[in-house]
């Protein structure tokens, strides 16, 4: 009896290693593609930073390798989000024959939009907040100082707002996901809206630039980003979670005792 219970717990982690080494293979095979370009990668994250500097300035490097090794950390990274959307399939595909059909039918447009706003965050940071967030703090230099940033600390600093803005650019789907998981609900969400208006200027005075231009920049994307999440919520929950479960639940026992049936036929 033990062995057989053991039995579906292997296979499932099987199953688990058999998805992390496919994504693993993922990645590095997109890496060593990428690799090749790591230079001009570099130099295209970098430009928004290099485009504000004044005729003179340039980039540096404190450490021996960071002119090797930076690129290469970067294409890493840069190989990790390009094969976000092969990662969450397999990580769809391992959770999914768990789920009841409704369930499968509701995420996999969550699972797709959650990728895409992800991109879409970055994106925003990239060709919108960079240009004017490094404009502001070289506009706002003491005079006599020449910017010289450390390509490695300028990695870190990209990445945590690519990061950040892809997070914060997710609202829709958390939204979505509180509403179908019984949370709150759409109409307790508009109730709300005031505080979370606010909310979403705190969250853009802390992830941008102290410039009121900037925060804003953030804040009124969250804001309309919201009122898509509580648009959309509004599908996720009219069907009832509980009365779709308990009728797959009577569907499964119907099954099961056809099955029982025909031994004794």
């Amino acid at each position: 009896m033990a062995v057989e219970d053991t039995q579906p717990l292997i296979s499932h982690l099987i199953e688990l290693r058999s998805r992390l080494l496919r994504s693993m293979v993922c990645i590095i095979t997109i890496f060593l593609a990428l690799l090749y370009f790591s230079n001009d990668i570099y130099h295209m994250v970098s430009a928004p930073l290099m485009d504000q500097l004044p005729k003179g300035a340039s980039m540096i490097a404190t450490d021996v390798a960071s002119p090797f090794l930076t690129p290469i950390k970067l294409t890493l990274i840069v190989s990790v989000f390009i094969s976000a959307p092969y990662i969450l399939y397999q990580v769809w595909s391992f959770i999914a024959p768990a789920l009841y059909k409704h369930e499968r039918r509701l995420m996999m447009p969550l699972l797709f939009s959650s990728t895409g706003l992800f991109y879409l965050g970055m994106a925003f940071a990239y060709f919108v907040v960079f240009p004017l967030a490094f404009g502001f703090f070289v506009k706002t230099a003491p005079e006599g100082i020449l910017i010289s940033t450390d390509i490695n600390n300028y990695l870190n600093f990209v990445m945590a707002l690519f990061f950040a803005f892809g997070v914060s650019f997710e609202v829709p789907v958390a939204i979505i996901l509180l509403c179908w998981s019984g949370v709150t609900t759409p109409d307790d969400l508009k109730k709300k809206r005031p505080y979370i208006i606010v909310g979403a200027f705190v969250v853009g005075m802390l992830l941008t630039p102290p410039d009121v231009f900037s925060q804003t920049l953030l804040a009124i994307p969250m804001c309309i980003l919201f009122e898509i999440g509580v648009f959309f919520a509004r599908f996720y929950v009219g069907k009832g979670r509980k009365k779709q479960r308990d009728q797959d639940d009577d569907d499964d026992e119907t099954r099961s005792d056809e099955g029982d049936e025909k031994p004794s036929a």
